[in-house]
């Protein structure tokens, strides 16, 4: 008798799972995270100048990019705006020979910058010049290439009310640090669990402000933020915890503040409605370059002045006056040419120091003076004289700040 034949079920296929919609989640690393109005903003923004593109190459027609020209020349300084607005200059690039590399070149980190937003991801100023190591011809010759070019598509973003950020694309060096009355409220990165980081805890060390801060929130009493140019005089004060008798936030700057510090201070600013007080260098640099840079931006980066400017900053000092009043003449250095240059180029071509007569009076004072004043220079009258004297004496008298 002859045997029967098994049958062999087929498995039945798993059924595909559906591609969820870009407006409800993106996957990335074993996880489904919701994309946020920001997300979805900027991935319209850049397929919409995809389909642009594409749109004009079907129609036989030399497609083109404009970019906000980012100049001084481009900027306007309303004094109830509070910082340089971008004016109506544009510049346009239109596909040709010439062009054809940076074009394309412009279009593939924009590429790249969909990908980063769909997958939750980032990538330095550095890692996007090496991501164009595999793009052929098209590549990156020097990172000062892939920089301007970012540069460029932050411009055309930004009128969208989008940064870099936005775009996913951080820069590498880290924010200043944070000391004193604050508590700031980050997420696990995992989980999105609240983490409570508390300012006054640190011991003689401080918190390190993030490359990316748009998700922080704050809880505070202090009555103002003290943002301070030097790591040194940071240290002292945060040492010697002047923000607990003063009752403030202690920023470090470190020179010209970084982006995620700037944008860190508005949002605190903001967030709290309180007051910001500038403790820099009396020199043509800590004031037409460090400290006009965090209150009203500027030229360069007139695109994106409205995210990271402090209209709410003051400036403290150190003042061509407190020269006089501290009696710091003989701890003064002479003014180089270049400072003497950046000084009147102030006064001739800068609108938010034509646009304050206080400002004008203060840079012609140093002119005549013909020396600068560093921060340490009030360790004249001893190492703590900035904490005992000095600030407790400018900080009675706020009427005087500069604008």
């Amino acid at each position: 008798m002859a045997k029967k034949k098994k049958t062999v079920r087929k498995a039945k296929a798993a059924p595909r799972k559906k591609t969820a919609s870009r407006k409800a989640a993106v996957t990335t690393l074993g996880r489904t995270k919701a994309l946020t109005p920001l997300d979805k903003k900027t991935l319209e923004l850049i397929e919409a100048t995809a389909q642009r593109v594409r749109n004009k190459i079907e129609g036989r027609v030399l497609p083109e990019l404009k970019f906000p020209v980012r100049s001084l020349s481009n900027v306007k300084y309303d004094r109830r705006v509070g910082y340089f607005q971008l004016g109506r200059g544009t510049k346009a690039r239109a596909l040709s020979v010439n062009t054809v590399k940076n074009f394309a070149q412009t279009l593939r980190l924009m590429s790249v910058s969909k990908e980063m937003v769909e997958n939750d991801d980032f990538a330095t100023k550095r890692e996007a010049y090496y991501v164009s190591k595999n793009w052929g011809d098209c590549k990156f010759r020097e990172q000062a290439e892939s920089d301007a070019v970012m540069d460029d598509i932050e411009a055309l973003a930004s009128l969208d009310g989008l940064s870099r950020e936005q775009l996913r694309y951080f820069p590498e060096e880290h924010g200043g640090s944070v000391a004193g009355n604050l508590v700031v409220i980050d997420r696990d990165t995992e989980t999105g669990r609240p983490i409570r980081i508390d300012c006054t805890g640190f011991g003689t060390g401080s918190y390190s402000i993030p490359h990316s801060v748009e998700h922080l929130k704050f809880e505070t009493d202090a009555k103002f933020v003290l943002v301070i140019e030097t790591g040194g005089m940071f240290q002292r004060l945060n040492n010697h915890k002047f923000w607990k008798s003063a009752k403030c936030i202690l920023v470090e700057m470190g020179g010209v503040p970084t982006r995620a510090t700037r944008r860190f201070i508005r949002l605190l600013s903001d967030a709290r409605k309180i007051p910001v007080y500038a403790f820099v260098d009396c020199d043509p640099y800590g004031i037409a370059n460090i400290y006009r840079t965090l209150k009203v931006g500027s030229g360069n980066a007139a695109h994106i002045n409205r995210f990271f400017c402090v209209p709410r900053a003051q400036y403290l000092g150190v003042t061509p006056q407190d020269i006089v009043d501290f009696e710091l003449e003989d701890a003064t250095h002479p003014l180089q040419a270049v400072d003497v240059k950046r000084a009147k180029d102030a006064l001739k071509n800068d609108p938010f120091f034509l646009a304050h007569k206080p400002w004008t009076k203060a840079l012609n004072q140093l002119l005549k003076m013909g020396y600068r004043a560093e921060q340490q220079a009030l360790a004249k009258w001893g190492l703590n004289f900035v904490i005992e004297e000095y600030l407790p004496r400018k900080l009675k008298n706020k009427a005087s700040f500069l604008p």
